[in-house]
């Protein structure tokens, strides 16, 4: 009995110890399992909570870490999260980072939550806040910490091509916006509806709310364009992107251009994708086309190159479309060839608006400058957008200054800081010029505020810089406005300034379209808004004060806004930059400069704004490939650069219309009248023809005597024919677009 007992209790001691060592291995597996970090995968990233409410991304390496939130608010100001507590929740049956995270006392009754999803290569954040009746939800931000980057993050404006169900040319619209993240072999991008660049630093993400109080962005890991990460983002079902490698997508003579390509399936399943690409020259003729088909897997990124082979000068059209489908998606860019020249120190021709943007970077632009000939830029100082004095000296080219700001009605001492301000940043600029402010005639025709700029912005600026060698011009003024220049010249001001500037608007007229000023309708859509006509009278103005004033164009436009009748469309533009200034020189003008080199604004640098025409004055495109305008400029300012105008040419037919040079002649025909998109309804749309369709109906052949057995005919982007001259004359055949002539014997 003794024994059976003792035997007993050994049993229950051996049952009692592996009773309490199951509890403990039971109780360290529990221990270790609260203290593994919670994290979730998909293809291609990885999310971790980390102690203290961070966030960890990681691909292959650790890449992100998201940390704090940041709250505005009208009561409280502006709060941030001090760390956070993590779970792991589902959303829609998948697993999800829940973070609660903690606000300080001062703002302890705000509730933040974030919630973090994934799926392939794309992380989607979210941010709820909650308990303030005073929240300022535009103001929120994310703070985000890039670990290990090769450069610096970079705000890139997504755009997305479309077409208008009535017809006309395609254009783009915004598509989101972008903070791009680089390390080497990959990339990452953030991805939000919205956000202002200017507001994001080191820290912050300026991330607003997308609805209510709640912020959404999505974060994109790869090596991908912009483009393809947005449509991951988006989850949309096809996203396709064009472009050229080379700057500009401006070569050499005769080159073999390589059209880029990449498409993205942005759908959750796998499909079938067809790709077309079609590219045209500037008269329609298919220069390089084809189709291939690929299956791709859902996030998938596929990437194609086209060669296409270029002329000795001109411009190729290029689309690429994705199709799976009933789902389609397009993008279209521009190559172009470009001839070598060497310009002359001689130049009146420059840009009104800095190349601000350096896209791609800064030499590529000053390269591109040189090339199409700008000899000055209206705005240049230290601490402005764009080259600096000193790197537009090393390239050779002039620079001006035109600053505005006058303190109207101001205190002398006011008036006296502002003036002092002013000419010392212009005589450290090393301008040539200062134009003393911006268009303040406007409203115009009406004469406002004349002797007041005079008293308060002119006077100032001309005592200060007297006797500095700068010269003065007026504020440029938008358009000639007649009323406005009287009474400055009834003020006194004509006796201050050493060029007289103004902004000759165009509309739908042609460039050689002259009503004199009595004829001239006010409003939008007025013929106040002519070229030839206003610089006419610009001319006669100086002509009739005397004193050997210059005459500066400070602004002059071609706008291709889309699909507006009001404005050029890109085949139109480019004739119209060629005969703008052969007749600004015509009428002996010393300085014209274009506006404005780039299609955007300085506001929202590459966003995109089809509706708004001061996004379109440019002589490139947003994606910074070049407009036929850009070729139009290079061929006007190597044709004219020197070149002394002699007359207008005197035809027997009224409708056929030249300028003639001194060694060449420009020659177009007006029988299809001065009225561009004439045939325009009463709204504002109107359906643009593409840049490679004519849009003149009426050819008008013509023999002219030639001194040589060939004439050179040059078109407006630069493309030359020979043409044959037969017992002394050749055969020319006009319409609306200028042509320049080699060989006549006018």
């Amino acid at each position: 009995m003794a024994e059976i007992s003792r035997r007993a209790a050994i049993q229950a001691l051996s049952a009692a110890a592996l009773v309490a060592s199951q509890a403990k291995a039971a109780e360290a597996a529990t221990t270790a399992d609260a203290a593994a970090p919670i994290s979730i995968q998909a293809d291609g990233i990885t999310l971790i909570a980390e102690e203290g409410g961070s966030i960890l991304v990681r691909d292959d390496a650790d890449r992100i870490r998201l940390s704090h939130f940041m709250i505005k608010d009208t009561v409280l100001g502006q709060q941030r999260t001090f760390g956070g507590t993590p779970s792991l929740v589902t959303v829609d049956g998948r697993p999800a980072i829940q973070i609660d995270y903690t606000m300080s006392a001062s703002a302890r009754q705000v509730k933040v939550r974030g919630l973090f999803t994934v799926s392939a290569r794309r992380a989607r954040l979210r941010w709820e806040v909650s308990g303030s009746a005073t929240l300022t939800p535009s103001g929120f931000m994310f703070a985000r910490t890039v670990l290990a980057p090769s450069a610096p993050e970079r705000y890139v404006p997504v755009t997305r091509w479309t077409r208008d169900t009535r017809g006309g040319v395609p254009y783009e619209v915004n598509a989101g916006a972008l903070y791009q993240e680089t390390w080497p072999g990959t990339g990452a991008y953030f991805r939000l509806d919205k956000t202002t660049p200017g507001f994001t630093n080191a820290t912050w993400i300026h991330a607003p709310a997308t609805t209510g109080n709640v912020t959404e962005a999505d974060l994109v890991l790869g090596a991908m364009r912009p483009q393809a990460a947005n449509g991951i983002a988006t989850g949309s079902p096809l996203s396709v992107d064009a472009w050229c490698d080379q700057a500009f997508g401006v070569h050499e003579p005769n080159a073999r251009m390589r059209l880029r390509a990449q498409v993205v399936n942005g759908s959750p399943t796998a499909r079938r994708v067809r790709l077309t690409w079609t590219v045209r020259d500037f008269d329609g003729r298919t220069a390089g086309r084809g189709a291939l088909s690929r299956r791709l897997a859902p996030g998938a990124v596929w990437d194609e190159t086209f060669t296409v082979a270029g002329s000795p000068q001109g411009i190729l059209f290029a689309e690429v479309k994705a199709a799976s489908g009933e789902d389609e998606a397009f993008a279209r860019t521009n190559l172009a060839t470009l001839k070598p020249y060497e310009y002359q120190a001689e130049g009146r021709f420059g840009v009104a608006n800095y190349f601000w943007m350096l896209q791609p970077d800064k030499a590529s632009v000053g390269e591109l400058m040189r090339k199409i000939g700008v000899k000055s830029v209206r705005i240049a100082y230290d601490g402005a957008p764009g080259h600096s004095p000193a790197e537009l000296d090393a390239l050779g080219i002039a620079h001006n200054v035109q600053l505005g700001g006058v303190v109207f009605d101001g205190t002398p001492e006011q008036v006296a800081a502002w003036a002092d301000d002013r000419a010392a940043v212009a005589r450290a600029s090393g301008a040539r010029y200062f134009e003393v402010a911006n268009e303040l005639n406007n409203p115009w025709m009406q004469g406002k505020r004349v002797p007041e700029y005079i008293r308060d912005g002119l006077r100032p600026i001309h005592d200060r810089l007297k006797d500095s060698g700068i010269k003065l011009m007026n504020c440029g003024l938008g358009g000639m406005d007649t009323v406005w220049t009287a009474k400055f010249i009834e003020a006194g001001g004509w006796d201050l300034i050493d060029a007289f500037a103004f902004h000759p608007g165009r509309g739908n007229f042609t460039p050689d379209y002259a009503p004199p000023p009595e004829e001239w309708e006010q409003g939008e859509n007025g013929t106040y808004w002519n070229f030839l006509g206003s610089l006419r009278e610009a001319r006669r103005t100086i002509d009739a004060q005397g004193g050997g004033k210059e005459l500066w164009l400070t602004e002059a436009y071609a706008c291709t806004r889309p699909n507006r009748w009001w404005n050029d469309d890109h085949r139109q533009a480019a004739e119209n930059v060629l005969l703008t200034l052969a007749l600004a020189l015509s009428e002996g003008v010393d300085g014209v400069n274009w506006y404005q080199p780039h299609d955007s604004t300085i506001h929202h640098p590459q966003e995109a704004d089809p509706a708004n025409p001061e996004y379109h004055f440019g002589l490139l495109n947003r994606d910074t490939s070049a407009k036929a305008a850009l070729l139009a400029y290079a061929t006007a300012t190597r044709t004219l650069e020197g070149a002394r105008f002699l007359r207008w040419s005197a035809f027997p037919d009224p409708d056929l219309k030249g300028l003639v040079f001194d060694g060449f002649s420009i020659l177009w025909s007006r029988k299809d009248g001065y009225l561009l998109n004439a045939d325009h309804g009463s709204d504002q749309w109107y359906p643009h023809k593409e840049a490679w369709a004519d849009h003149w109906p009426t050819k008008t052949p013509l023999l002219l005597p030639a001194t040589g057995a060939t004439v050179r005919e040059v078109d407006c982007i630069g493309r030359e024919r020979i043409l044959p001259v037969r017992n002394g004359r050749v055969r020319v055949v006009l319409d609306g677009a200028p042509r320049i002539y080699y060989g006549l014997s006018e």
